[in-house]
């Protein structure tokens, strides 16, 4: 399965043809895009910007995550997720008392943010909220209550499990998450417990897709593994998110990742581009990144091993490793190094104890 192939619309009258793409494919088609562009922190994806009419979407989730016109939302999305942050800034001043795009920003700050506002409603990424609980409880000791947030909107992430009713129950607020375009930041669908599939905001927008080819799949779902899709005319965006769809006609929202991307901190994160910043430098045979949520956030870490022992305790191979890293992605990684040398070398390898990332072969995964 390549990063861009052609294929047909299932029911779309006679096959209408149709363009597949994976995060790797947009960004080779960058420079055909016109308009407005929406580029991820690392640069590896290029897609055209949400239309004017997108902002329908945004009004829709803050409607079902039961926002109006009493509310004051402070949205506080990092990373990919400051793609969106000023469009649910701007639908929700339409919707509610008032709104602002805080950006990301520490605890404390962000904690200073939503007392000056007056914040009754907060859009976050799901370990964001979790760390902010934590810090409160821990660093602060403060009671969330104080705040007064009625109202909370996840997404941008995988959640851990019961993260929706811990937070409800922690802040007495509506916890809401929202399922967006890991492309544009659009909301696609939501659901308010972690036990409901995704109610979609655009049904023919956000579609299932198999594994194993490119073919959107219909009602009524096989039990088994399903590739979130988001379908935009005649492309269709392979999410690189993979939910276990239960035998019926609901759209489960995505428990892991799959292809040559892993999503920390609300990142997606290029293997590929891993790889070949690695393979410019001497003396790597091989690397392991381990990707776990200790607690409320995400922690990545690189451990590389050396064709040689003279490298193992040089502090300069260190640091060549660590800034080629902050080229290829914003994430912070620590850099580890294997104690003992390995003069053949090995493929990299991903160590998710999240459970998140399936692997990269989608077709592997297929039953």
């Amino acid at each position: 399965m390549t990063p861009e192939s052609t294929t047909s619309l299932p029911g779309a009258g006679g096959g209408a043809p149709a363009v597949w793409r994976t995060r790797g494919g947009p960004a080779s088609s960058g420079r055909a895009l016109t308009g407005l562009l929406l580029v991820s922190p690392d640069g590896d994806t290029v897609v055209r910007g949400a239309p004017a009419a997108a902002a329908g979407a945004f009004t829709a989730a803050l409607e079902a995550a039961g926002v109006g016109p009493s509310d004051r939302v402070v949205v506080a999305l990092s990373n990919d997720g400051e793609l969106a942050g000023p469009q649910w800034a701007h639908a929700a001043a339409e919707r509610a008392q008032a709104a602002a795009s805080v950006g990301p920003r520490g605890r404390l700050r962000l904690h200073h943010a939503l007392e000056s506002l007056g914040a009754t409603g907060l859009v976050i990424t799901p370990t964001g909220a979790m760390d902010l609980l934590a810090r409160l409880h821990l660093e602060f000791l403060l009671d969330p209550l104080d705040l007064g947030l009625r109202h909370i909107i996840l997404t941008g992430e995988i959640a851990s499990r019961r993260t929706m009713e811990h937070l409800a129950s922690e802040f007495e607020a509506d916890v809401t998450e929202v399922y967006g375009s890991p492309f544009t930041g659009v909301p696609l669908g939501w659901r308010s417990s972690e036990a409901d599939p995704l109610t979609p905001i655009a049904p023919d927008a956000l579609r299932l897709a198999s594994l194993e080819k490119d073919e959107l799949l219909a009602p009524p779902y096989a039990e088994g593994l399903a590739e979130l899709a988001v379908v935009d005319g005649d492309t269709v965006l392979r999410t690189g998110q993979v939910a276990r769809v239960p035998a019926g006609d609901a759209i489960p929202a995505p428990a892991h990742t799959v292809g040559d991307h892993v999503l920390v901190r609300g990142v997606w994160l290029s293997l590929e581009r891993l790889r070949r910043a690695l393979g410019r430098i001497d003396g790597v045979s091989g690397w392991e990144l381990g990707l776990s949520r200790q607690g409320t956030l995400d922690v990545a870490t690189l451990t590389v091993t050396f064709n040689r022992e003279s490298l193992v305790g040089n502090p300069m191979w260190r640091s060549r490793i660590q800034q080629s890293l902050k080229a290829v992605t914003p994430i912070t990684i620590a850099v580890e190094v294997a104690e003992r040398a390995a003069e053949t070398g090995a493929p990299g390898t991903v160590n998710d104890a999240r459970g998140h990332h399936l692997g990269r072969d989608r077709t592997a995964l297929a039953p």
